[in-house]
This record gives C-alpha cells, structure tokens and sequence, in this order.
C-alpha cells in the first residue's frame, strides 16, 4: 500500500474532512501539519508540478498573509513559492500526495481519486 502524505491543518474543516476520508480507507498515513512543519522550496515546487498547476494556483488570496506578501498575478514562479514557504498559511489545505500526483482536497473527495 502506498504511503499518502496529506498537508494538514486541523482547523479548517475541508482539511479535517479529508483527513477523516483517507482514515476510513485504512491507509498508511503521513500528516504534516504545514503550518507547524512548512515545506521546503524543492518540496513545494514538487507539489506544484504533481499537481500540474502553476504555483499561483495554490495560494489562498484570501488570506491577509496574501496582501502582506506583495504577490500579483504577474508574480514569478520561485516569488510565489519563496511567500509561501515564508508564510504557509498562504498555501491551499489540505494537499493530498500518494505516490507521484497530488490534488487539494476542496471538494475533500478530490483527494480519493489518486488513492
């Protein structure tokens, strides 16, 4: 059975919804609790590419880390990834990895689809 990384945070809702999702299918967890343990440059570039979206499309605009950050749409690639790991809360919840895809859980059953 293939390890499945989720990328957590325990207060928000959709992340626990997947996280309960990928516990009933009994698999091999690894939760990294993204705001406690950010993931590197290399780490989230990998993310990106797995998920097959550009790294803008992982970042919550919402979010006032977003417009302390100075990021715009024209924003390079390692700009988004360098705030992102500066501020994690800036990165969509929950990511969900097994094996070599990704997707974000929103829905939360989007994440079923790679396991």
């Amino acid at each position: 059975m293939t390890l499945v990384t989720i990328y957590h945070n325990p207060e928000c809702s959709k992340s626990r919804q997947t996280l309960a999702l990928l516990e009933e299918r009994r698999r091999e967890l690894r939760i990294v609790r993204y705001l406690e343990s950010p993931p590197s440059k290399n780490e989230l570039a990998d993310i990106v590419q797995m998920l097959g979206v550009a790294a803008a499309d992982i970042v919550r605009t919402g979010e006032d880390a977003y417009r302390a950050s100075g990021l715009t749409a024209d924003s390079s690639e390692s700009d988004v990834l360098d705030a992102i790991v500066t501020a994690p809360k800036l990165m969509q919840r929950p990511i969900v990895i097994c094996g070599n895809q990704a997707r974000i859980g929103r829905p939360p059953e989007s994440a079923l689809e790679i396991i």
